[in-house]
């Protein structure tokens, strides 16, 4: 029997990549899994198996992310964990500060910051209601860094550390754990990648290689079961040591 036998996931941005991975995970340790995405969902869901179904959402839209959840709802019943996935980062071009678009950087803050603020708003009544919840979201190894040219990109992803300690002590007397888990520069399929930098990437870790979608699935699995059940408010940095985060 898997670690999540008779529960229910929700992975938004999980048509693709990341998301992908850890729909797959989920759904083989027994939870029925929805992915949110905006394009692509049910495609992606079958490919997984009956398990795991696909919705059609947009995060940053509020009535979108309120008709998925209900959806979810009718279709399970519950909802146990929810990993806040979706992003927008890969369709970035690099820019500096000045020439940042505002409408650009509304539409980052307004998928990568509102979504997973939407997300836990219409999904945590219900974990109240049941007494428990594991809420994942997925930061940046950027925010550390600080890296320029991606203001946008690295402000959402600092403030994500923020939010997930504010909710964490929010949310805490309902037993709903709250953590962020935080990624290198994941080699996801599909995504293009200089293979010299990869190589200057893979160096400057203690674990000397390039990081893949596989090595943040274990952490999600962790932070999605019982087995951190007294973890919340915490940043997992899953890079093979390239930051250390204290």
């Amino acid at each position: 029997m898997g670690k999540l036998q008779h529960q229910t996931a929700i992975v938004t941005g999980g048509a693709h990549g990341l998301g992908l991975r850890f729909a797959a995970a989920l759904a083989r340790e027994g939870a029925s899994v929805a992915i949110l995405d905006i394009a692509d969902s049910e495609a992606a869901a079958s490919g997984i198996g009956s398990a795991c179904f696909g919705l059609t959402a947009d995060v940053s839209d509020e009535a979108s992310v309120n008709a998925a959840v209900a959806a979810v709802l009718d279709r399970t019943g519950r909802i146990d964990v929810l990993v806040n996935n979706a992003a927008v980062f890969s369709a970035l071009p690099l820019a500096g500060l000045a020439d940042i678009d505002v409408a650009l950087w509304d539409k980052v803050m307004a998928v990568n910051l509102r979504g997973p603020f939407l997300m836990v708003k219409h999904v945590v009544p219900h974990m109240i209601a049941r007494g428990y919840g594991k809420i994942i979201n997925v930061g940046s190894g950027t925010a550390y860094r600080g890296i320029p040219w991606m203001l946008h990109y690295v402000t959402s992803k600092g403030a994500i550390i923020a939010m997930t300690r504010a909710m964490a002590r929010e949310l805490g007397g309902w037993n709903i754990c709250v953590n962020t888990v935080s990624p290198g520069f994941v080699v996801t399929e599909g995504r293009e990648v200089d293979p010299e930098y990869e190589k200057i990437r893979a160096q400057q870790r203690s674990l000397k290689r390039s990081q893949v979608e596989n090595d943040l699935v274990g952490t999600v699995l962790f932070l999605s079961s019982a087995e951190s059940d007294f973890m919340t408010g915490q940043l997992l940095n899953v890079d093979g040591g390239y930051h250390f985060v204290g």
